[in-house]
């Protein structure tokens, strides 16, 4: 039997795959609004392992699999063995001859890595504390639907390091755009992923100066799950990179913005840009539900 196709990180896809499913996303949007049914996988069944709540990956992921014909099946860390020490591999064997997909929502990468290693159905990441790939889809997938393809444009990044900013370097390399982070010191991406993308990411510490030229402005909680105990310490370096109308105005003047959600008003985004009229952050959280499905397609077959 062939090895599955897994999407752990962005990596996972060529460039064409990746415009690819962002083309077939925005097909399904319109389908979905126009109320033409896309249930090509009646029977299919993915398993969801939750180890980090989530509002957007849950709905998104069961809803989609719903709309395709098939069905979600939601488990927490109480509701497995892997809550109670049984080993990764034997769930993975064990779970995945029973469903068709796994999506895996955890702390370490290397779990979901070593999942997938001993999976035989198509493993999705569907966050890590190193990176986030689904939610890029949906952030490229908006990008093309506002503005085309984003090839040769500049993207900022505002804020902490994280596994957003991971897959956005992942993004930047193949799509083909430019990638300014904008940090605090002691907050920067993982530096070997910085250096082996350095042609195309580069490193600022002043917003101000970051943001020039930006075609698009993107940011996150300033602490992540798991970072709560690190809050003060965090919103004070990280209190100049906050996104808000003054730095919108200094990158281009058709500029778009983005946060991946759930959102701190007034601190890594003012008020206001959340609740102007041009935002296409509630675009952004509602393509997880396309972007997922054009993913589900891929990996199915």
């Amino acid at each position: 039997m062939s090895k599955p196709k897994h999407f752990l990180t962005l990596s996972d896809l060529t460039s064409d795959e990746l415009r690819g499913i962002i083309g077939r996303a925005n097909e399904l949007k319109a389908q979905q609004r126009e109320g033409v049914a896309h249930a090509r996988y009646p029977g299919k069944v993915l398993a969801m392992l939750f180890a980090k709540a989530s509002t957007r990956t849950r709905v998104s992921f069961e809803v989609g699999m719903r709309q395709l014909g098939g069905s979600a099946l939601f488990l927490s860390s109480a509701d497995t063995q892997l809550g109670r020490g049984e080993p990764v591999e034997d769930t993975a064997r064990v779970l995945s001859s029973m469903v068709d997909l796994v999506m895996i929502r955890t702390h370490d990468h290397s779990s979901v890595e070593r999942f997938a290693e001993f999976a035989s159905v198509p493993v999705i990441n569907g966050l890590t504390d190193d990176y986030h790939p689904c939610q890029l889809l949906a952030d490229m997938q908006t990008w093309f639907e506002h503005r085309g393809d984003i090839k040769g444009r500049r993207v900022c990044w505002l804020g902490d390091g994280n596994n957003m900013c991971h897959s956005y370097i992942n993004a930047a390399r193949l799509l083909d755009f430019e990638l300014v982070v904008a940090c605090p010191d002691g907050y920067q991406p993982a530096s070997q992923l910085v250096s082996e993308n350095s042609d195309r990411v580069r490193i600022v510490h002043d917003a101000k100066e970051a943001v020039q030229g930006a075609d698009l402005l993107v940011t996150d909680v300033w602490a992540s799950m798991g970072q709560e105990d690190e809050q003060k310490e965090r919103s004070a370096a990280m209190a100049p990179y906050q996104l808000n109308r003054e730095l919108l105005a200094m990158a281009q003047p058709d500029a778009l913005y983005m946060h991946c959600l759930p959102a701190h008003r007034d601190e890594e985004i003012s008020s206001e840009l959340m609740a102007a009229p041009e935002t296409v952050i509630w675009d952004e959280a509602e393509n997880r539900l396309h972007a997922q499905k054009a993913l589900i397609e891929f990996l199915l077959g």
